[in-house]
């Protein structure tokens, strides 16, 4: 029999948010400064490589997706065998095992394929995680305090997912010059630790609240294929609201990414501050603010609805991202770099909100096609956007590297292998782009990602509409589209 969904479950499940988010983390603010000055590969290249790897989750995002939706299929089981894969691709991904080769063909074959492994295990463990609280609950408000909850953790995965990495210089001195090229595998090992503990603290939570769809015997189901797929796909699709929602997600990960994969060039070339110092201090506001920003989230999105939430939180974000521009990155208050505060404070705003309303938003499609399609589809839903924010994160990151490349930096001049050495850029020009790429680059994208949410028209109060209509059709009772022409 299905067990209640107790505080004690809740706060298991959250927890599980640290092992996909410590390694997202890791890799999206660091992996770009790795791979340009650890293992010596142009910023141009760099960003192509992330950009392959996490585009080849295109491939394999809608087909876990397809996948743990089949009756039969277990997502609880499928998280957990995924998490010790990804824990050691992950660490093989921060060595500098390329770091030697001469040719930058071989440099670039070999990261990518690295890293597209990662993504694999990644997704195999993420949308299952994502995806069954769709199933534990359909309440609205109920949703929204599961994902605040995960968002609040999600603050203290992302500090140490981005703290834990701002100690490699520490650790490459307590390595010795002979091995200090893979205190980032060290990082990634000590965090890779945490994912599997706490990935399995997560997987234990479910047992007993989630429950797999079950299979009928005798019944023939579409095997898992990428026509099967492309079909599943095509349905979420055909769902009004779904093309606003994924410009929404798209445009937001480009927006943060691009920032996020800046931080170390922002700290030291924009702000002017010590890697060190200045990482730390960044790290630690944008963790404050991210936590500090949830239950205020939370608590107007229960009292109007997650898409008012969402417009009024990430337009003071971007006013903050203009603002910072104006006054320039560099701007100090006596001897202190303020902007080593305000900028990622900024940033943790509108991670706050975005992370803990983008899911539950993502839910209340899977009753909208099944009121349309009568098929659940909670991974595949759950998938789609996730695709999309792997690319809109991937194209940030190449955004990135282009607009590093394009203002004149190249790191692959520069002595590998040593990742203390971060040389201060002192040419204007490189560094009034590095300042673009933290700043009004960004905020373009994330204004057309509110303007996907303007226009996103599923409400709280249309949802709930909905709903009364959807209980009725699963009973059998007569039921009406009425209201319901700009989401179906």
């Amino acid at each position: 029999m299905k067990q209640a969904l107790t505080k004690k479950k809740r706060v298991g499940y959250a927890f599980g948010i640290f092992t996909e988010s410590l390694v997202y983390n890791m890799f999206y603010t660091y992996y770009l400064t790795f791979l340009n000055e650890i293992v010596g590969i142009q910023p141009k290249f760099s960003a192509i490589i992330i950009f392959i790897s996490i585009a080849w989750d295109a491939v394999t995002d809608p087909l876990i997706g397809n996948y743990t939706d089949r009756p039969g299929v277990d997502k609880r089981k499928v998280m957990r065998v995924s998490i010790l894969p990804l824990a050691i691709t992950f660490i093989v991904a921060w060595t500098s095992i390329g770091a030697g080769l001469s040719s930058q063909t071989a440099k670039i074959l070999l990261y990518t394929f690295i890293s597209m492994l990662i993504w694999i295990f990644y997704t195999l463990y993420s949308i299952p995680y994502y995806a069954v609280v769709a199933e534990l609950t359909e309440d609205y408000d109920e949703r929204t305090k599961i994902r605040s909850l995960s968002s609040l953790l999600n603050a203290f995965a992302v500090g140490l997912g981005n703290i834990l990495p701002a100690l490699v210089p520490t650790v490459a001195v307590l390595l010795g010059k002979k091995f200090e090229s893979n205190s980032y595998a060290v990082i990634a090992a000590i965090i890779s630790i945490l994912a599997i503990a706490l990935g399995y603290i997560c997987c234990a939570s479910l047992k007993g609240v989630y429950e797999p769809k079950k299979a009928i015997p005798g019944e023939k189901y579409e095997k898992v294929t990428i026509i099967s797929t492309v079909r599943a796909f095509s349905d979420i699709l055909k769902l009004k609201p779904t093309k606003w929602f994924l410009i929404f997600v798209f445009f937001y990960l480009a927006f943060s990414s691009m920032i996020q994969s800046n931080l170390t060039y922002m700290v030291i070339d924009c702000i002017g501050m010590d890697y060190d110092t200045g990482i730390a201090i960044v790290i630690i506001t944008l963790v404050i603010s991210m936590a500090a920003i949830v239950p205020l989230v939370e608590k107007v999105a229960e009292k109007k609805d997650r898409r008012f939430a969402c417009i009024v939180f990430l337009s003071i974000a971007l006013v903050g991202e203009v603002l910072i521009k104006l006054f320039g990155l560099d701007l100090a208050i006596g001897d202190f770099k303020i902007m080593c505060i305000l900028s990622p404070a900024c940033l943790g705003f509108a991670a706050g909100t975005f992370w803990t309303l983008f899911y539950s938003m993502g839910y209340d499609l899977v009753e909208l096609n099944e009121f349309k399609t009568g098929e659940r589809k909670e991974s595949t839903i759950t998938a789609l956007p996730q695709l999309v924010q792997k690319f809109g994160s991937a194209f940030g990151i190449l955004m990135a590297g282009q607009f590093l490349s394009a203002y004149g930096y190249d790191s692959s001049k520069d002595v590998a292998g040593n990742e203390s050495l971060f040389a201060k850029v002192t040419d204007p020009k490189i560094i009034d782009g590095m300042e673009n790429i933290s700043t009004i680059i960004p905020a373009a994208f994330l204004l057309v990602s509110i303007i996907g949410v303007i226009i996103y028209p599923m409400t709280k109060d249309k949802f709930n509409a909905l709903m009364l209509q959807l209980e009725k059709k699963r009973n059998g009772e007569e039921y009406t589209n009425e209201g319901f022409e700009k989401l179906l």
